[in-house]
């Protein structure tokens, strides 16, 4: 299998992260893909342009992270990732799609940020950042929830990979006030598969 990423993309780390933790390194080769660029060869292979991409071995390509490492999980027959049972499994998407959320604000933030400078819109800046800054307080509170200190699963996978990718952003200093929630972020960025993909180091950008 053939999984397409760029090295900065949160959501590419959140499948690699998966893709070790499940020892599926000799079965999907990772190859980063040129995008964002008018012609790109890799837009015949997905024409969303879009990263992760999975190109199974039957050929067929599959999009978006959480299908991926879904799919991925279940390659062996014994999922390592799938959602508890009974009310549990709520809880674990209520708790992921807050992490999910604070991705997706973040990446469109730093996006903002790759413009050049005369294209970047300030109103999405501050609006971003301040959306960031509000989830930053909410998960002050809610890193104590148990699920967060557990075994490892999809809720703290992304919600490291988000924390990681805030850090590409060197201006935006999310840890003064959330004590918790840097502590949390240290100790599980030594787990060995988020160790092994931590992003570039970023170049310096300001954030308002």
């Amino acid at each position: 299998m053939k999984l397409y990423i760029t090295n900065g993309s949160p959501y590419a780390r959140i499948v690699r992260v998966v893709i070790l933790e499940k020892g599926l390194t000799d079965r999907v080769e990772i190859i980063v893909a040129k995008t964002r660029h008018a012609n790109s060869p890799y837009y015949s292979i997905n024409p969303s342009g879009r990263v992760p991409y999975l190109v199974r071995d039957d050929g067929v390509g599959l999009e978006e992270s959480a299908v991926i490492c879904a799919y991925l999980d279940r390659l062996d027959g014994k999922p390592a990732f799938d959602l508890p049972a009974g009310a549990q499994a709520w809880e674990a998407r209520r708790l992921e799609a807050l992490a999910r959320s604070m991705l997706d604000g973040l990446a469109v933030l730093g996006r903002e940020y790759r413009r050049p400078e005369h294209e970047r819109s300030p109103t999405i800046l501050l609006h971003e950042a301040d959306r960031a800054r509000r989830m930053m307080d909410l998960w002050e509170q809610q890193i104590d929830q148990p699920m967060f200190h557990g075994a490892l699963n999809l809720a703290q996978i992304t919600l490291a990979c988000a924390l990681g990718f805030a850090g590409l952003i060197p201006e935006f200093h999310w840890r003064p006030g959330h004590a918790k929630l840097g502590n949390w972020f240290d100790q599980i960025s030594a787990n060995p598969s988020l160790a092994a993909t931590a992003p570039p180091s970023p170049a310096r950008v300001p954030v308002p």
